[in-house]
């Protein structure tokens, strides 16, 4: 069984410029991502991309580069034209912007793919604080008993009727209330992608600008591994300065 796993890294970001870019204790964010990545036994790893600044950047560090077309509107289309030309019975979809995404929460991707009935499988983890729940970057789901994802919103979901619950008791609320946060990965068997290519994009994607929203709007599920491990996504300047943060406490430690 031949795993791949596929960065879509494009340049342009409405909210952080050139973010993929961006210095990380001395390496990119994206070059962050890719030597997590390369510690998954038994995987190939290549970064997608539609940017010569990014493939040159990369070719520093890898040779597993694949140029994709300018048209792309979302990392899921970037990855099924890299995947094209590419040997493989399970890819798993990694977010250039998470430079501290655990190999072990990617093995156990591909560990759920192998084992279990599913197309797609994609992670979550707890959220156990209020300024999380009700950002529009930081994207909520919720799951039925079987795990699979029954939707994921920017918004606060489900819908909290009594805010003032929290502020009584933030800790208490959410050790008893569980809210899920969405981690960027995504995993795939080779015969979901063909399906996926046929998709349109749906009206629930386009509201909520979140491209999964296109698979459960199209009748298929998307299974959800829970996950302890941390990540932060760099969506924005805040994001940045906090994983930088986190670089300088690894470093000095």
């Amino acid at each position: 069984m031949k795993k791949v796993i596929i960065i879509p890294a494009r340049l342009s970001s409405s909210r952080l410029k050139n973010k993929v870019l961006l210095d990380l204790k001395g390496k990119t964010i994206l070059q962050r991502v890719f030597e997590k990545c390369i510690k998954v036994n038994d995987a190939v790893v290549y970064i997608a991309t539609d940017s010569k600044r990014i493939q040159n950047s990369c070719l520093n560090y890898t040779s597993n580069v694949i140029m994709t077309s300018v048209r792309h509107k979302s990392g899921t289309e970037r990855v099924i034209e890299a995947l094209k030309n590419l040997q493989y019975d399970f890819a798993v979809n990694v977010q250039a912007d998470e430079p501290f995404i655990n190999p072990l929460l990617i093995e156990k991707i591909f560990e759920e793919l192998i084992k279990k009935n599913v197309q797609v499988v994609t992670a979550c983890t707890r959220l156990f604080n209020s300024d999380e729940l009700f950002d529009s970057n930081t994207v909520k789901l919720v799951k039925d008993i079987n795990n699979n994802a029954l939707y994921f919103s920017r918004s606060c979901i489900p819908h909290l009727s009594k805010k003032n619950q929290i502020l009584l008791d933030q800790k208490k609320f959410f050790n008893e209330v569980p809210f899920f946060k969405h981690i960027g990965i995504y995993g795939f068997k080779r015969n979901f992608i063909n399906n996926y290519s046929s998709l349109k994009k749906s009206n629930l994607e386009n509201i909520e600008m979140l491209e999964q929203l296109r698979i459960l709007e199209s009748g298929f599920k998307i299974n959800v591994v829970e996950s302890k491990f941390k990540s932060i996504g760099i969506d924005t300047e805040e994001n940045y300065i906090r994983a930088k943060e986190i670089m300088e406490f690894k470093f000095n430690n």
